[in-house]
């Protein structure tokens, strides 16, 4: 901290910018202990939950699924008529929640939200006999899609919904 009559002998704030896939980082100290202090606090997939964070509240809140998902306090819900399999209903809500994943009972309840029945254990199971999801933890409910699952929900399912949205 500078006494203010002193300016003159204050040693100036040393910045750091990190160029990541969603912008640019800024780490600010007094020296550079400082800030390597403070980048071995960031945790080693900072960058990743970012990305995921800033790409399912930006992007697919926006023209990504526009008419096709709608982000609500309780989840993603489908808001197409068009018709869908239950595995791509399933693989939509999974590719827009947090991580690309969820439990059993919340993508059944975001299902019936979005006015599709479903035996969501079921058809998870046979995803995951696909590719197209696993579990991430064995012992959970949870179920993430794998970059197969992420890349047939946007090739196919949203590719195919946003032609006949047009």
């Amino acid at each position: 901290m500078c006494i203010p009559f002193l300016e003159e002998f204050c040693l100036k704030r040393i910045e750091a910018r990190v160029k990541t896939p969603f912008g640019e980082i800024v780490i600010e100290g007094d020296t550079p202990q400082e800030i390597l202090n403070m980048l071995d606090l960031i945790p080693e997939n900072f960058v990743e939950k970012m990305s995921d964070f800033i790409f399912n509240r930006l992007t697919l809140s926006g023209v990504q699924l526009k008419g096709i998902i709608e982000l609500t306090t309780e989840g993603p819900i489908i808001v197409t008529r068009e018709n869908l399999t239950h595995y791509e209903a399933a693989g939509l809500i999974l590719y827009a929640s947090d991580e690309h994943k969820n439990t059993v009972t919340q993508v059944q309840k975001l299902l019936e939200s979005s006015s599709i029945k479903s035996m969501v254990p079921a058809r998870l199971n046979e995803m995951t006999k696909r590719g197209q999801v696993f579990k991430p933890d064995p012992n959970k409910p949870e179920f993430k899609l794998t970059l197969q699952g992420e890349k047939w929900v946007e090739t196919e399912v949203l590719t195919r919904l946003r032609k006949k949205a047009n």
